[in-house]
């Protein structure tokens, strides 16, 4: 039996959501048509519901259905679909229209919880479905005629940017300690003031439980909070109630965070998680490895971690030009602009520095030279092949940089042969 709460927005005073261009689109229109043919149910529901109430950007789009995995799976495949069986034993087809893909999930109760990995049952009931989700707005769910239903009280929690478990937040967490993580993002991108203060004092109690999550659902869920527009006030609950020494290995430095986010404003530069993380959890390159290998960061993370922690103050406007330019050289510009902002945010300078932004912009846009020679010009001048070939080399590169990259023919040639003379056979 549908609870109040389930009825449509035309009863319970929902908005709707019919002129939704994400609603009417063709790919999600034929996979409603497909399933209706079958005589079941379907709505959109979590996150596209969400978004599209709060006028954010949708990405993803799922559907909830009272069809089974396998009856989906005949359904979408009848009307011309293609039908990918992503996760059928939990209830979930992930089904492609439209060159788009949906997932679709039968509605499902927990029969038994133990962490990440529930058993579930399927059910026709909304409400039994919503109240085994997350959070309040996370459980909102649309018809194709944008009718909005509300089995657990979440439009009420959405305007007032408020977030909260469903039903008994210790027993939402101990079905997957990844909630707590999930309940801090979700503040620190939809909520506004305070956490709510059962579900914090919930997250506070089950903290341990974040050491049995892999280190790779840790990461996804960190590096969206790292972005979130209220992450400082939220970073600093996490930091004050112990959680961040469970996750990061370390206290955290919410001021050092707080510098870099006011340095990217200033800077007009998109927030930049990895360097937040940098901010936040590591200052050496040993903490930047450990925190690698305990998220279990990419390669790609790995490096872009290593070179935010290598501040160097000869970067900054203090030190002449020619110092700065010596950095900047052997930095690709993704890794200069990382050390560039930790290293102000580091140092006493305010974010809004006039000579540190100026600098910043002067290294930015400063157009890197190419070393003058390579290995076949030291040969042509009479050193035979060999090691002495990169000594040479290295010995001429350095002496270009802390000459400020000069460019005169004349002279490079001339202190390339000063450098090679000696490896020069009977010279």
């Amino acid at each position: 039996m549908q609870g109040d709460r389930d009825r449509p927005n035309s009863e319970a005073g929902l908005p709707n959501l019919a002129g939704a261009d994400w609603l009417n689109s063709a790919g999600i229109q034929a996979v409603f048509d497909a399933l209706e043919r079958g005589g079941y149910s379907a709505r959109a529901v979590g996150g596209v519901v969400r978004n599209a109430l709060l006028g954010e950007p949708i990405h993803d789009v799922d559907i909830a259905t009272t069809a089974e995995p396998d009856h989906v799976m005949r359904l979408v495949q009848a009307a011309g679909l293609k039908g990918i069986a992503t996760g059928a034993a939990h209830g979930t087809i992930t089904v492609i229209s439209s060159h788009v893909p949906f997932e679709v999930t039968t509605l499902r109760r927990d029969v038994e919880t133990f962490g990440r990995h529930a058993t579930v049952a399927f059910t026709t009931e909304w409400e039994e479905d919503a109240r085994r989700r997350d959070f309040t707005l996370n459980a909102l769910y649309c018809d194709r005629k944008g009718q909005v239903y509300d089995p657990v009280g979440g439009y009420a929690d959405l305007l007032a940017r408020r977030v909260r478990f469903i039903g008994d937040p210790v027993a939402r967490i101990r079905e997957d300690y990844l909630r707590i993580l999930r309940f801090f993002r979700f503040q620190a991108t939809y909520g506004i003031g305070d956490c709510d203060g059962e579900g914090l004092a919930a997250c506070i109690a089950e903290r341990d439980g974040l050491t049995r999550l892999s280190g790779e659902r840790v990461r996804s869920e960190i590096l969206r909070l790292l972005v979130a527009v209220g992450v400082l006030p939220v970073v600093d609950v996490i930091v004050r109630s112990g959680i961040g020494e469970i996750v990061f290995g370390r206290k955290g430095d919410v001021a050092s965070l707080s510098h870099v986010a006011e340095i990217e404003r200033a800077l007009e530069r998109s927030p930049d998680a990895i360097l937040r993380l940098a901010a936040l959890a590591c200052s050496t390159l040993d903490e930047a490895n450990a925190l690698a290998d305990r998220l279990r960061l990419s390669n790609l993370e790995r490096g872009q971690l290593e070179a935010a922690v290598l501040t160097d103050p000869a970067l900054g406007p203090e030190a002449n030009l020619a110092r700065a330019k010596a950095c900047r050289f052997r930095l690709s510009l993704d890794a200069f602009q990382r050390a560039y902002i930790m290293t102000w945010a580091r140092s006493a300078a305010g974010a809004a520095d006039e000579a540190w932004h100026v600098r910043f912009h002067e290294l930015s846009t400063w157009k890197v030279p190419e070393v003058p020679f390579k290995g076949s010009d030291v040969v042509a001048l009479g050193v035979p092949p060999g090691p002495n070939i990169g000594i040479i080399l290295q010995q001429f590169q350095d002496w270009w940089i802390a000459a400020d990259f000069p460019d005169d023919d004349a002279q490079l040639h001339h202190h390339l042969a000063t450098v090679a003379r000696p490896y020069i056979a009977n010279a």
